[in-house]
């Protein structure tokens, strides 16, 4: 069963790939879903979080509230940092095991690990390889205007923030450029599919 890293910078289509990879065969775990399975009340998380920033982040459900605690976060390096190393731990292990459930069933699907933080939160270790979803800046701009009703301004500055592409290269065992048309981005990971994870899983 092979375990496929699947990550990229905001706007450059990681979500449209993993939703062809599962229409292709593949069983995909969302990271954001797992982190959001984390904050659960009741669970690990849940406690971390609401202990290191107060009772003030949750909401009259007993859940916590992701828009007050990203207005902490997200206006503070440190306390995004902070936050990080509470949770990605709690993440990691819930991927992890998640495929070591797959695995103990038998399930020789592939798995993709969609995951926007895989490498700054070196998870690299829970996949066999990574693909790496990239775009030009253009077009990250673009649809993230038409997607997400961003002004150009907020966009660069979310782009800045984060790990740039040629550091994920560095990482990458595949790179899938994302700047042209969904039929271009179809034929290519078809591609792919069959000659890095179906050829693979037959040898």
């Amino acid at each position: 069963m092979r375990v496929i890293g699947l990550t990229g910078g905001i706007g450059t289509g990681k979500s449209v790939v993993a939703k062809i990879l599962a229409d292709l065969g593949g069983v995909v775990v969302d990271a954001d879903r797992v982190g959001h399975e984390v904050y659960e009340p009741g669970r690990e998380g849940w406690r971390r979080v609401v202990d290191a920033f107060g009772a003030g982040i949750v909401g009259p459900d007993g859940r916590i509230d992701r828009k007050r605690l990203g207005a902490i976060v997200f206006s503070d390096p440190e306390r995004l940092a902070e936050l990080n190393r509470l949770v990605h731990p709690l993440i990691a292990e819930a991927i992890r095991e998640k495929i070591a459930a797959r695995r103990r069933a038998g399930s020789e699907e592939p798995i993709v690990v969609e995951a926007a933080v895989l490498i700054e939160a070196n998870w690299r270790p829970l996949v066999d390889e990574l693909w790496l979803v990239v775009a030009l800046p253009e077009r990250v701009i673009e649809r993230l205007e038409k997607q997400r009703n961003l002004d150009r301004r907020a966009i660069e500055a979310r782009m800045r923030a984060q790990l740039s592409d040629a550091e994920r290269r560095i990482h990458a065992d595949v790179v899938i450029d994302n700047s042209g048309t969904i039929e271009d981005l179809q034929h290519r990971l078809e591609t792919l599919w069959r000659e890095r994870v179906r050829a693979r899983s037959s040898d």
